[in-house]
């Protein structure tokens, strides 16, 4: 079963990167969720009825992970006056209009950004979501509709998705 479980995660390496680099943002934290999520699940590897279903379970655990991990390194970013005399000296409009995908989809609550990344990064089905995140198949379609919405002001540059936010 060890030797089945490291050539089938092997595989799907860099799509669990991937995604864990969606939820926390950076290399070392990404890093330490696919490293907490195959330990995990290699630990739990027993408790999977169906292997066809691998990818879905590993997913859904790598998920619970990030946002652990993204909960426990909850901190203040301290900013040197050297940076900060950097700022001043760039436009803020610049700054903003320079968002990318990635910012944007931190911006998003949690639902809706973890139903976009399954959408569209993993290409599951809605039934799929529906089922790794124990919700209804409407309710993950509102997730999707709200989130490309938001993502669209974002992204566009339109500033009340902070409004909508309070």
């Amino acid at each position: 079963m060890g030797q089945t479980f490291f050539s089938v995660y092997s595989i799907g390496y860099s799509l669990l990167y991937r995604t864990a680099f969606l939820y926390v943002g950076n290399k070392e934290d990404a890093l330490d969720v696919v490293q907490e999520t195959v330990y995990k699940a290699y630990k739990s590897i027993g408790s999977l009825k169906n292997p066809e279903y691998f990818s879905t379970w590993i997913i859904k655990i790598l998920i619970r992970t990030a946002y652990r991990i993204l909960e426990k390194n909850r901190k203040l970013t301290t900013i040197d006056y050297e940076t900060l005399v950097n700022l001043q000296d760039h436009k803020v409009i610049e700054i903003h209009q320079n968002i990318d995908l990635a910012d944007a989809l931190n911006i998003l609550n949690e639902n809706d950004k973890t139903a976009i990344i399954l959408f569209y990064y993993h290409d599951l089905p809605i039934h799929k979501i529906a089922t790794m995140m124990d919700k209804p198949e409407g309710t993950v379609k509102s997730y999707l509709r709200r989130a490309k919405i938001e993502l669209k002001k974002i992204l566009e540059g339109d500033n009340h998705y902070e409004q909508n936010m309070v």
